[in-house]
């Protein structure tokens, strides 16, 4: 970028109380308004102090803030600046939402969870979550995937209630999310719990996997659906598995290398491996094959036999040539034979609604859930913002909420925005420039003229609002 001209000194002088920094805030806090949200937080959170009055308020200037780019208490006076003061009511300063937030209990953050819960299913009802493909080429396509895994989140102070260094070596808390979505549609998540820094990845994983399952299962376009939970090897036991099978869902989950899975493995028939695509894979038209160094195979198993609930699947075995020059010459194994490194997959989803190769593509995209993870890092879970380990849990809630609300605000605007990240929706359909006039007793937003995405904001707003209000492009 080049400037024609240096500007010679800056000067404060112009009138900001009619300009609007963020407007893509308004259809989307208009949404969560039609949802419930507000009146559902209002119904279920009650703190009895003087900093608890008007919950659904407080609750809704946190969403906001956090959609306009937020990561800590501060920052929401944003919310306060420009016009907004002549579009929103109740919009209240950081200093009392820090309060109200360092009020809250475990009671509380529960029910504020189920508030959450329950404007989802209306957002679920406004957008489509799960569309259903016409062009579907395989079974996976018609599954919903709830990918559950938990991520450390960094605190740079042990004054932080519940901080510690957990398997990362990282001082911090530990979020465990769950987040729902088909291999054509983006995540919404559907649970979160905050943790300990230094607790286990799969404590109170089974009460999460209930919770988890139970509300995807009442979301619209999930009944006529396969429901398939995903998780890694922190969550290989029986318990996660049982919580499965009781709510009706299959399982795919990394197995852990032990003796039992180790012996299965070379149980299997050399000549079953098939070639699959992987980086740098090859297709052989004579063939019809891949030629691939990655390759899969896979074998019947029983897992947790040691335990009440032993559950009998599929296990799907995937094996990559060792490129550790320097471990295969410690072993004195280099240039004799190929040695293999062995990731396995067990799952019980049958092998006529998905094949080897199929199931093994299916459970490589759990990695889905590693970018909401990055999203909300990038977001509104840059920093824990309070002391209090409760007012955090009710943070990580909220910005879960404030997620989901700009997927949906994103499935409604449609076109490029539809599949666009967090980071980019926040850019391109919320913080939009505006300024406020007033026409024949009307508030009218004049937004910026050759602006890209005036089709799908246009799209967003008239959607939201009912009867549309007129958007000129």
């Amino acid at each position: 970028m080049l400037f024609n001209h240096t500007p010679t000194g800056l000067s404060h002088t112009f009138d900001d109380e009619r300009l609007i920094a963020d407007t893509g805030l308004i259809p989307l806090v208009k949404l969560a308004q039609d949802t419930g949200l507000p009146t559902a937080v209002a119904d279920r959170v009650h703190i009895l102090t003087d900093k608890g009055a008007n919950p659904g308020g407080k609750v809704m200037s946190l969403i906001a803030g956090m959609l306009a780019g937020a990561d800590s208490i501060d920052d929401m006076n944003r919310n306060r600046t420009g016009g907004m003061k002549h579009l929103a009511t109740s919009v209240y300063a950081p200093s009392t939402l820090g309060q109200f937030l360092r009020k809250f209990t475990f009671g509380h953050v529960r029910a504020l969870q189920t508030a959450c819960d329950q404007s989802l299913q209306r957002l679920a009802s406004r957008a489509d979550f799960f569309p259903t493909r016409n062009d579907s080429s395989t079974p996976a396509d018609e599954m919903v995937f709830v990918d559950i895994d938990d991520t450390v989140i960094a605190v740079h102070s042990a004054r932080k209630q519940g901080s510690g260094h957990g398997y990362t070596g990282v001082r911090g808390l530990n979020g465990l999310l769950a987040v729902a979505s088909t291999t054509s549609s983006q995540p919404v998540i559907i649970g979160n719990r905050l943790r300990k820094g230094a607790v286990h990845s799969a404590r109170g994983a089974k009460k999460f996997t209930q919770d988890a399952l139970s509300t995807v299962g009442r979301l619209p376009g999930v009944a006529d659906k396969r429901v398939v939970l995903a998780a890694d090897s922190a969550y290989y036991n029986s318990d996660v598995a049982a919580a499965a099978k009781s709510a009706g869902a299959h399982i795919t989950v990394t197995a852990r290398m032990n003796p039992s899975i180790t012996k299965a493995i070379t149980s299997i028939d050399e000549t079953t491996w098939t070639g699959i695509q992987y980086p740098q894979a090859i297709w052989d038209e004579d063939n019809q094959e891949w030629i691939s160094e990655a390759e899969v195979a896979e074998t019947e198993y029983t897992a947790f036999t040691t335990t009440k609930n032993p559950v009998t699947g599929r296990l799907v075995v995937r094996r990559i040539p060792e490129k550790n020059q320097k471990k295969l010459a410690k072993a004195g194994q280099e240039g004799l034979f190929t040695v293999w490194r062995y990731h396995a997959v067990f799952t019980t989803i049958p092998a006529d609604v998905l094949d080897t190769v199929q199931t093994d593509k299916a459970h490589r995209r759990h990695a889905v859930i590693e970018q909401v993870n990055a999203e909300l890092k990038a977001g509104p879970i840059a920093h824990m913002p309070a002391g209090a380990f409760n007012a955090n849990a009710a943070w990580l809630a909220l910005a879960c909420m404030a997620h989901n609300l700009a997927r949906t605000g994103a499935l409604l605007a449609g076109g490029r925005l539809s599949k666009s990240r967090a980071p980019t929706l926040r850019a391109k359909l919320i913080s939009i420039p505006a300024r406020i006039a007033c026409h024949a007793r009307r508030v009218v937003c004049h937004l910026p003229t050759h602006w890209p995405h005036a089709h799908e904001f246009g799209r967003l707003w008239n959607t939201v609002f009912s009867p549309p209000v007129p958007v000129a492009t």
